[in-house]
């Protein structure tokens, strides 16, 4: 699958929004019932490679870009939004300055390309499920299953991405084609998370490991892909029943047990060199556990809507807009902090394979956002042009690299967090040093200096906590992971607050006041409000 295009069935992955009931009850003359599509093995593979299409939407009917490092990155510590001014995508804005309103068109197209997903693995699960064994030769009992589980994990993924960015959900697992059938009651957060992991487990030991994919089939969901998220899961549902008050000791257990049975395969390592992590070369490498895959194209349909791209936009969206390389410009978003840059040990290698800072001569009115020159290397494509240079772009929707949502670090910082809050300290502090140790750095406890600041770790818990928490930080900066990880730790208002304090004064002028209990969460969007005919609750304070 990898690099390669997805091909989707039209009439059988729609979506019925509106007011009709019951419309496929009744059959047209000469027209084709769904079940009628699903006769090979062709079909059940190229519908389930349909449920992977709208993990790299980031553009469409919203009518502006919606990446998830929109989030990720520029809500938090880490990035400010960057662009020509503050006036340069108005939504982001909004959303990084906590002034968003449920008609955030950034947010509504993110939110509804989810529900997509949702709905296209429903529909894989419903009508593969029934297909017959030996329909065809290629048609296996092995094959039905992997499918299965591949639609289920995807399924799991697209509610992950909802719940931490708004909350609970509908918990929908069949396939809407009718009015009669919408149900728009949410679920608690925590009861998303438990519906996120019942589908997980369900699909993990039908999955091959990675090594068992032929090359062709590199970014499909792997054995691997699943217990990661089963670790990552875990650890997010312990993360808010702490702070709900809830017993957590099971959830860092199960997480942990994940990270065990991932480690115990084998299937996965540290690269060598840090920066091989972004780079053409280093895509679907030993360290890359689920990305999500693009490739270039010289063509472009640009503006008619979602999944007519391909490639990335990320691409030219963080590259810098002038000054570094005028030959290769681009829109000069995701534009990391002071505040981050200030977080990197002396010698740490990753600060500059993350930040790239401008001379003073290559500085100009076009490229200084809020008083900031930093703009983000790992996804600006630097050393994949010809002779170790920046990578020249066909066209501007449809770069080339592939995303990386998981690697191996991140695993590896989980169970160091899963360890640590059982008292593991040992296996904690194993882990971490690992992730220290590709770098050249100091094992914990060391003494460094942080944020300006000589900071020495204890072998304590409570040391080892915020180790790995600024461990986190460093290694997996600018890859979107920055502000889920502040609110599942439950500590986004005072990390924010005092981020803030440190700000140049042109950004602090724009900011709002961050509310505790309500900007954890963003709003759900209107228009689906609306098309719940008001039952779909709101998020407090919006």
């Amino acid at each position: 699958m990898r690099k390669s295009a997805i091909h989707i069935l039209p009439l059988v992955l729609a979506v019925v929004l509106g007011s009709c009931n019951d419309w496929l009850t009744e059959d047209a003359p000469g027209s084709n019932k769904i079940e009628d599509y699903f006769v090979s093995s062709a079909t059940a593979i190229e519908v389930v490679n349909a449920t992977y299409a709208p993990l790299g939407w980031e553009y469409g009917t919203s009518t502006t870009y919606y990446s998830e490092w929109f989030i990720g990155d520029i809500v938090s510590d880490d990035a400010l939004k960057g662009g020509q001014g503050a006036t340069d995508m108005g939504n982001a804005y909004d959303m990084e300055n906590f002034k968003t309103n449920p008609d955030n068109r950034l947010l509504l197209g993110f939110y509804n390309a989810q529900w997509q997903g949702i709905q296209r693995c429903n529909l894989a699960l419903e009508q593969v499920g029934k297909m017959e064994v030996g329909i065809d030769a290629q048609f296996t009992q092995e094959l039905k299953d992997r499918l299965m589980a591949e639609a289920t994990f995807m399924r799991a993924y697209y509610y992950f991405r909802l719940v931490r960015v708004f909350g609970g959900m509908p918990l929908i697992d069949y396939v809407v084609d009718s009015s009669n059938k919408f149900n728009f009651a949410r679920a608690s957060q925590l009861d998303t998370y438990a519906f996120i992991i019942k589908d997980l487990e369900a699909a993990v030991n039908a999955l091959p490991l990675k090594s068992k994919y032929a090359a062709a089939d590199m970014g499909r969901a792997t054995r691997g892909t699943a217990q990661a998220m089963l670790l990552k899961a875990n650890l997010y549902l312990a993360g808010f029943q702490a702070q709900q008050g809830v017993d957590a000791t099971a959830a860092y257990q199960a997480a942990k047990h994940w990270g065990d049975e991932l480690m115990a395969t084998g299937e996965y390592d540290l690269v060598p060199q840090y920066f091989d992590n972004f780079t053409l070369t280093g895509e679907n490498g030993k360290e890359s556990i689920f990305e999500i895959q693009y490739v270039e194209d010289p063509r472009s349909d640009y503006g008619e809507g979602e999944g007519f791209s391909r490639g990335t936009f990320t691409l030219i969206m963080q590259r810098p807009r002038a000054g570094f390389n005028d030959s290769e410009t681009g829109w000069g978003f995701d534009r990391p902090t002071q505040n981050l840059y200030d977080e990197y040990e002396a010698g740490d290698p990753r600060r500059d394979a993350t930040i790239m800072q401008q001379t003073e001569g290559e500085i100009d009115e076009t490229t200084v956002y809020m008083g900031n020159n930093y703009y983000n290397r790992k996804y600006a494509q630097t050393t994949d042009g010809a002779g170790g240079g920046w990578y020249h772009l066909t066209h501007h929707s449809r770069g080339p690299l592939n995303y990386r949502l998981i690697r191996y670090s991140d695993a590896l910082l989980m169970y160091a967090e899963a360890c640590c809050e059982l008292g593991d300290l040992a296996g904690a502090t194993t882990a971490l040093n690992r992730v220290r140790a590709r770098v050249g750095l100091a094992a914990f406890p060391y003494t460094a200096t942080i944020q300006g600041q000589s900071v020495t770790f204890s072998s304590s818990q409570a040391d080892l906590r915020l180790a790995i928490r600024h461990e986190r930080r460093v290694e997996l900066a600018m890859e979107g992971h920055r502000w889920f990880d502040l609110c599942r730790w439950g500590i986004a208002k005072e990390t924010m607050d005092a981020y803030i304090a440190t700000e140049s004064d042109e950004a602090r002028a724009e900011y709002g006041v961050f509310q505790k209990g309500k900007h954890e969460l963003m709003p759900i969007p209107s228009e689906d409000r609306q098309l719940a005919n008001g039952t779909l609750e709101q998020n407090p304070g919006y």
